[in-house]
């Protein structure tokens, strides 16, 4: 048996989940391991649909420039019936995070954009062929036990010691299987065929839902001219009759002049599933990505919701690893994601259900209320704006209530009495969302977008004042310790004043497109507690500060250990320069060195 390598995390797979996870490590100095079961990526395309809140991780982790290249901007989608007329559009023009917020992209490209982002990082290894048969955990660390096989066909045992262990193996995760939890849920009887092509005989870039009676189907422009179809399957169509090239070329005779011309990438068939775990964490094990979580292709968030865990996981494993934080933050892993995975696989079941009519008078009935609705404006910007998508709200977790400073919870709405809340334009609580991303000015740089800015760990954000004048000693203090970053927000018109009267250890960012004065004017929460995956953890007027951060650090199991021993080991936020132009997949003999 080999010698035992030794890391923070083991992270199982090599899927998009689990390469984010490592970038995010990776920038935070912890050093990570990667297991792969495959001789290399998978090189098909299978998700297509890159949201925001993905594109502002990417962002975090310095990969914009070489995945913006592998996506189309401002995916438009449209459902149409069987006689092609238009039901619904789904065309958002927000970007309150910063980019827009759907976007086509060829998954593929971008998950190798992930993992060849990880040369950056001399502390990060993945291992290509490497088949984890089994895991050992105690009360301190986990040892995965993985098997590689070589040339001569003989295999090699090799042992993989961490502290924590993340499977991210897909949907039959076998972390999964050996933690025990259920994987509650269900998987529609209908099946798909996915049909990809290259050099797109189409050519319009967008999305078609065929709400089509008689066969429901799917067209999708990608990026790099890859046209996908997904055609619903009828029962008693066998697998063989449907993937032979002749039914395939019939299926696609009412969509281009001459199917058998076609450049084929592939035909495959596929079920959906929608499905979440009970928990995502048993002791030091976790699951992220499908292994926790499968859904319906019809919202495109598989992909996406994989890209949240890491973002949430991330930097919680971070702050463990450092010593910042007891291990009992990591339990806040399954409280936070969990509700919001289960909302969007209901979602994706839900649209699946109206898209897949196959009765003509249910279609009939469902087509002329669409077209009833359509004339009410309100309705038609719902969809339009994709309103009707969850955002994620965190109710539990690393939170502090804005009206009462509870740890751990924060309701949806402020309902104190003060007058400040009662006049504010709106009263639902911003704590346990997403904070916006909008652009701002700082005294080195013009127009840059806010996280860029203010870095990648905590910040402390304060609308017009100076965080030092509002914010007690003993809460500079704690804040110090934490690492928080401290922020003041003001007009642009006075960022060169408030530059000369503040410290200058406290950030000043000036708010030339009025974003980030609006959204404190609707609000009365004119200090804000961001946590690294700018999620807000409090939000509060000043004189509330002291106990809302006591409340946060109480939910995130603070130390009390100084920020220094996270963030001074990790390198600066990596930018794509700094990547290495190849990663090259190893050799059968280098497998089994």
């Amino acid at each position: 048996m080999d010698t035992t390598h030794d890391s923070d995390v083991l992270i199982v797979g090599a899927g998009p989940a689990g390469l984010m996870l490592a970038n995010i490590l990776g920038m935070y100095g912890r050093t990570v391991t990667v297991l792969e079961a495959l001789d290399q990526l998978i090189d098909y395309p299978r998700g297509v649909g890159l949201d925001d809140e993905s594109f502002r991780t990417i962002q975090a982790v310095g990969l914009v420039d070489t995945v913006r290249p592998h996506t189309n901007p401002q995916h438009i989608m449209r459902l149409v019936n069987g006689a092609g007329k238009v039901m619904l559009v789904n065309n958002p023009q927000t970007d309150e995070f910063g980019w827009e917020r759907k976007h086509g992209f060829i998954q593929p490209e971008v998950d190798r954009a992930l993992y060849e982002g990880l040369a950056r990082f001399p502390h990060v290894q993945v291992h290509f062929g490497h088949r984890v048969e089994n895991v050992e955990e105690d009360r301190d660390s986990v040892t995965a036990i993985a098997v590689v096989t070589g040339m001569d066909g003989k295999t090699v045992e090799h042992r993989f010691h961490a502290r924590y262990l993340v499977g991210c193996e897909g949907g039959k995760s076998p972390t999964r299987k050996r933690l025990g939890v259920s994987f509650e849920g269900e998987s529609p009887s209908t099946r798909w065929l996915v049909v990809d092509v290259e050099n797109d005989p189409l050519g319009t870039p967008n999305v078609f839902l065929g709400a089509d009676p008689k066969r429901p189907y799917v067209s999708i422009g990608l990026p790099h001219a890859v046209r996908r179809w997904e055609f619903m399957l009828h029962e008693g169509e066998t697998e063989d009759q449907v993937t032979d090239p002749n039914y395939v070329n019939a299926l696609l005779a009412e969509h281009v002049p001459d199917p058998a011309s076609l450049d084929f990438i592939r035909r495959r068939v596929f079920t959906h599933h929608g499905r979440v775990a009970s928990s995502f964490r048993t002791g030091r094990q976790m699951i992220a990505g499908d292994a926790a979580h499968l859904m319906p292709v019809w919202m495109g968030q598989g992909w996406n919701s994989g890209m949240r865990d890491a973002t949430n996981l991330g930097w919680k494993l971070s702050a463990v690893l450092s010593g910042q934080a007891g291990d009992a933050l990591l339990d806040t892993y399954t409280s936070e994601r969990k509700d919001h995975a289960q909302a969007m696989v209901d979602l994706s079941l839900t649209f699946g259900k109206f898209i897949k009519i196959t009765n003509p008078i249910a279609a009939t009935a469902r087509d002329a209320a669409s077209s009833v609705l359509n004339r009410f404006p309100q309705v038609k910007s719902y969809f339009a704006d994709m309103r009707f998508k969850p955002m994620p709200r965190y109710t539990r977790g690393v939170l502090a209530d804005p009206s009462t400073q509870e740890s751990g919870r924060a309701r949806a709405r402020i309902t104190s009495k003060l007058i400040p809340v009662r006049t504010a334009n709106t009263t639902v609580s911003p704590v346990g969302v997403q904070f916006p991303q909008p652009r701002v000015n700082t005294r080195g740089s013009a127009n840059i977008l806010l996280d860029d800015a203010i870095g990648n760990w905590w910040t402390v954000l304060v609308w017009g004042n100076n965080p030092k004048d509002v914010l007690p000693q003993p809460s500079l203090e704690k804040l110090a310790a934490l690492g928080a970053r401290l922020v003041a927000a003001v007009p642009e018109t006075q960022r060169e004043w408030a530059e000369q009267y503040m410290d200058n250890d406290v950030l000043v960012v000036g708010d030339h497109t009025g974003r980030l004065k609006k959204w404190f004017d609707d609000r009365p929460t004119p200090l804000v507690f961001l946590r690294p995956d700018r999620f807000v953890a409090g939000a509060c007027l000043t004189q509330h500060a002291p106990a809302t951060l006591d409340a946060i650090l109480h939910a995130m199991a603070f130390t009390g250990s100084p920020a220094a021993t996270l963030l001074d080991d990790a390198p600066a936020p990596p930018s794509d320069s700094a990547a290495s132009p190849s990663h090259p997949q190893p050799t059968q003999e280098e497998l089994a060195s």
